[in-house]
């Protein structure tokens, strides 16, 4: 064997733990990094190693205390007045510096438009490989290498990635597609860090925020879905998904092909292209079931689809088909719905 091989195997060795980097903003986790961490504490457990997450900010205690409820081992809090919102340069600096002195196996981030920004310019500052919206995660026990599973050729396919020359093992995955964990009784021990940043290494600044007027919608955190596809008819067809929605206490989701037809805005597309989701229940009204919405709702506790015709493929999928005119359909369920509200026999929040 060379000695560069040798180097290789030392250095490789050299690196252990599971990271995730937690994103938060305005005093809120976002959802993906609890989910990450559920996902990274279950590889750490057959990689027989620690689970860290890291985490930068200015006087956000609150972040961290709901952090260290998920079993996580370490919290390394990276705390600067400079780092209270994103910056490429700063937040990539401060990254590469905890890679660099804790070597973890690897490193989690959400697919987010915050985590696609700041992930790929780590990667490649270290000097490692990234795979980019990972809808799930396994690890070889024998290889040490996890296995990055991300869909491809518009999600015909499903493509399995590895790293295998380079370390940390690097990758963002899409929220929705991985489980929150359960609360532990425990707390992590927090690792508190003052960074050495000047405003000279942070070329653009933040100097206001300004909210969006547009409204969007995470459908990430709904427990009930009602999505609406083709065979909705025309843009009216949404005003009767959004009842049936209204009337559940659930958010409003859209096949791609509503979405590009102009009826419906783009933060409501369920799908391999738009946000994948995970609720307790999901109406497909007028869905045929296409592989690359699928994708992006397979993993519902409960799937009811609404359709003219009994063989779609989501017919197949759905716990309970009902073949039949969804103008027709919904109105009988908003009416049953309404009835059952009246006696007191369920109520909808």
């Amino acid at each position: 064997m060379s000695n560069a091989k040798v180097n290789q195997i030392a250095d490789l060795a050299e690196y252990a733990g599971m990271s995730v980097f937690v994103q938060h903003q305005n005093g809120k986790v976002h959802p993906v990094s609890i989910e990450l961490i559920g996902e990274a504490r279950q590889l750490a457990q057959k990689a027989n190693s620690p689970l860290y997450a890291v985490i930068l900010g200015n006087k956000i205690d609150e972040i961290i205390d709901a952090i260290s409820h998920y079993g996580v081992d370490r919290i390394f809090y990276y705390e600067h007045e400079l780092l209270q919102h994103y910056s490429t340069e700063a937040y990539t600096k401060i990254m590469c510096e905890f890679i660099r002195s804790q070597k973890p196996e690897a490193v989690l981030f959400g697919a987010t438009s915050f985590g696609r920004d700041f992930a790929p310019r780590v990667a490649a500052r270290i000097g490692t490989g990234l795979t980019a919206d990972c809808t799930a995660l396994e690890f070889d026990e024998k290889e040490r290498k996890i296995m990055q599973t991300r869909p491809a050729f518009g999600g015909n396919l499903m493509a399995t990635i590895i790293c295998p020359d380079n370390r940390p093992q690097m990758a963002t995955v899409r929220p929705g597609v991985m489980r929150k964990p359960e609360c532990v009784e425990t707390q992590s021990s927090v690792v508190k860090i003052t960074p050495e940043l000047s405003e000279e290494e942070i070329m653009a600044k933040t100097i206001r925020i300004v909210a969006d007027r547009i409204r969007t919608v995470s459908l990430t955190d709904a427990d009930i879905i009602v999505s609406g596809g083709r065979g909705i008819g025309d843009e009216s067809g949404i005003a009767l998904i959004q009842k049936l929605a209204d009337a559940l206490g659930g958010a409003v989701g859209a096949s791609r092909a509503v979405v590009e037809s102009g009826w419906i805005a783009p933060s409501h597309q369920v799908g391999q292209t738009g946000q994948t989701v995970r609720p307790k229940l999901y109406l497909a009204c007028g869905i045929s079931g296409a592989v690359q919405h699928v994708v992006g709702m397979s993993e519902s506790d409960c799937i009811i689809a609404i359709n003219k015709n009994p063989n779609a493929p989501i017919m197949k999928l759905a716990h309970l088909a009902i073949a039949g005119d969804l103008h027709k359909v919904i109105p009988e369920l908003l009416g049953q719905i309404e009835a059952a509200k009246a006696d007191g026999i369920c109520q909808f929040e």
